[in-house]
């Protein structure tokens, strides 16, 4: 079956031609203005989204720091579960090593104290460092430095 191809004149043409190219441009006046509309959105957001995490960082860094004093002050309030004359601060991995019974020269035990503020939980370390404690597995080694 041979079907006949439909003719087309010359205007028809053109005008089949001419929204083609009308097409084509608005498709691509859409793009451009859809892509100028999403960066400055993107822009817009990128502002707010820069402000709440500066604001979130200075949170942050307040509650390390009062953290920080807090440790510092600790063996100095009301509660600290040993004499602070005996505390000795190390910070870490653990803050204080304690010796109650040093201050009159004998030591009764070693209590290890790890200082924590708000809902702060032990670290991964401190647990293991707990772990160990509570295990037994704590040992002494006297070194003596080579004359």
């Amino acid at each position: 079956m041979n079907a006949a191809l439909p003719q087309f004149s010359s205007s028809q043409i053109l005008v089949l031609v001419l929204m083609s190219v009308l097409f084509l441009a608005g498709l691509l006046l859409g793009l451009l203005a859809g892509r100028r509309l999403g960066k400055s959105s993107a822009e817009r957001d990128l502002d707010g989204r820069i402000g709440a995490e500066r604001l979130d960082a200075v949170k942050r860094s307040r509650a390390v720091v009062g953290g920080q004093v807090a440790e510092q002050l600790a063996p100095f309030l009301p509660d600290f579960p040993v004499d602070p004359g005996t505390a000795r601060f190390v910070g870490r991995p653990v803050d204080y090593v304690c010796f109650p019974g040093a201050v009159p020269g004998r030591v009764d035990e070693i209590v290890f104290v790890e200082v924590k503020t708000g809902s702060s939980e032990l670290s991964p370390a401190e647990r293991d460092i707990r772990n160990a404690i509570s295990d037994g597995r704590v040992r002494w080694i006297e070194y003596r430095i080579p004359d």
